[in-house]
C-alpha cells in the first residue's frame, strides 16, 4: 500500500533534493577546478618523491652500516687485516692515475 503525501511534503522533498543536488554539484566543481587538480597532482608527486628519498636513505644507510661492519670490530676498532689491503690498493690506483696524467701532459 502506498502512502499518500501532501503537496507540502512533496514540495519539501523537492527542496531537500535540490539542496542535495546543489551540494553535489559544488563538490564536483571543487574537485574538477584546475587549482584542485594541480594541487592534488603536486601532493602526489611530493609523496612519491618523499617515499623514494626515504627508500634511498634507508638503502644508503644500510650499505654504510654493512661496510663499516666489515672494516671495524664490534668495539669500533679498525680491522687492520681488511683496512690495510684496501688502503694499499687505493694508494696504488692513485699512483697509477698520477703516472698516467704525467704521461699525457709530457
Amino acid at each position: 500500500m502506498s502512502e499518500s503525501r501532501t503537496p507540502a511534503q512533496i514540495e519539501a522533498d523537492i527542496v531537500r533534493r535540490r539542496e542535495q543536488l546543489a551540494e553535489t554539484l559544488d563538490e564536483i566543481g571543487i574537485r574538477m577546478h584546475p587549482k584542485t587538480i594541480i594541487g592534488d597532482a603536486k601532493a602526489k608527486v611530493a609523496s612519491t618523491v618523499d617515499q623514494t628519498a626515504g627508500r634511498a636513505f634507508v638503502a644508503v644507510n644500510r650499505t654504510v652500516s654493512d661496510v663499516k661492519a666489515r672494516f671495524t670490530h664490534d668495539d669500533g676498532a679498525p680491522r687492520l687485516e681488511r683496512v690495510v689491503p684496501v688502503a694499499l690498493v687505493a694508494v696504488a690506483l692513485v699512483g697509477l692515475l698520477a703516472v698516467s696524467v704525467r704521461k699525457r701532459k709530457g
